[in-house]
């Protein structure tokens, strides 16, 4: 698992190598670009601003990852912390975006490379047009993850009582988070305008579609790699590919929120990137020093954060939500659920 001694500084070694590379490509290219001291202060300011982001809206993200992690045999958990953070910084904070623009505008991937590199405006009018969607798949995705989590029978630790020992006992009633998920995607479709529905309702069902598949699948291919070793670890490729989805889910508040800051994809991939370093580092410190068995509430507040941020994905396509908000929404939780640990902890012994 790691050497639990190991100081929690010594965890930040490569995040901050990352972060100044980081700051000297951001200043690089705010000269580039602008060719001006003014413009290398502001992408510098703008990279910090985009790596802080990340983090606050992914901080929850460590948790559910390190809560996997350990049940994931050691090659596949290495795996995942190697090639699991390639994907996360090149596939989803440079590629997902032209791939959004490639879908919705009919164009293939280098031209909308092109098109964010010429003329970045018109990227982000694109990229803002297929945030309805990106909401809706994100919203379901993140729920249904949210809700599988308390609405199970086995689940032996409640923080919030009284509302999750009545969700536990929802567990016995067949399908009840998709009902529950389902009823929600409604109530929002409802209240969108007319020639918005049907793609709301189609980005909606395909994140239920997706989560289904992968949880089906992650459950499948785990079971079979445990038959074929005839072991008790679990947690291989099915593991792997869940987890990646999940990411991917998380980031699409990052990357559409990263908009709202600059057009520039070169600089939202720097600064996200940054951010990303940081939470694979968090992960890899709650798994090694042991911290959700000693921080009994930490998961939970984890998964209200989640909970509470595919609500805010599914409000963002009715109104703006800022991005701070919610940010602070999952910050505020895995704070409370942190304090409400030492406070168990304490009584205790």
């Amino acid at each position: 698992m790691g050497d639990s001694k190991r100081s929690a500084a010594s965890y930040l070694k490569w995040p901050l190598i990352v972060t100044a590379i980081g700051l000297f490509l951001s200043g690089w290219l705010g000269w580039e670009t602008e060719g001006t001291f003014s413009g290398i202060v502001s992408f510098l300011l703008i990279g910090g601003i985009l790596a802080a982001l990340e983090i606050a809206l992914s901080f929850d993200n460590a948790i559910v990852n390190a809560n996997k992690l350990e049940d994931m045999t050691p090659v596949w958990r290495q795996r995942f912390l190697t090639w699991g953070i390639l994907i996360a910084v090149f596939g989803m904070r440079i590629l997902f975006p032209l791939a959004i623009v490639a879908v919705f505008a009919w164009i293939n991937p280098f031209e909308a490379m092109r098109l964010a590199l010429a003329n970045p405006e018109e990227y982000s009018r694109i990229i803002e047009g297929a945030h309805g969607s990106i909401a809706a798949f994100g919203g379901t995705f993140l729920m249904m993850v949210a809700l599988k989590f308390f609405v199970d029978e086995d689940k032996s630790i409640d923080w919030i009582v009284g509302l999750e020992k009545n969700l536990r006992k929802c567990g016995s009633v067949r399908g009840f988070e998709i009902a529950l998920v389902l009823a929600i995607i409604l109530i929002i479709c409802y209240f969108l305008p007319l020639s918005e529905q049907s793609t709301f309702l189609f980005a909606a069902i395909c994140g239920l579609l997706v989560f289904t598949l992968v949880d089906g699948m992650g459950t499948y291919l785990d079971f079979k790699s445990n038959q074929m070793a005839q072991m008790g670890a679990k947690g291989g490729l099915g593991a792997f590919l869940y987890l990646e989805v999940l990411d991917a889910s998380f980031s699409f508040d990052g990357v559409i929120g990263a908009f709202a800051l600059t057009t520039n994809i070169l600089l939202i991939a720097i600064g996200l990137g940054v951010g990303a370093m940081y939470v694979r580092s968090m992960t890899i410190m709650l798994v090694e020093k042991g911290t959700l068995q000693e921080f009994r509430y930490l998961e939970h507040g984890a998964f209200y954060s989640i909970f509470a941020l595919s609500v805010v994905m599914f409000i963002q396509s009715l109104i703006h939500v800022p991005e701070i908000l919610t940010g602070g929404l999952g910050v505020a939780f895995i704070g409370y659920a942190f304090i409400s640990s030492i406070r168990h902890n304490r009584r205790e012994t």
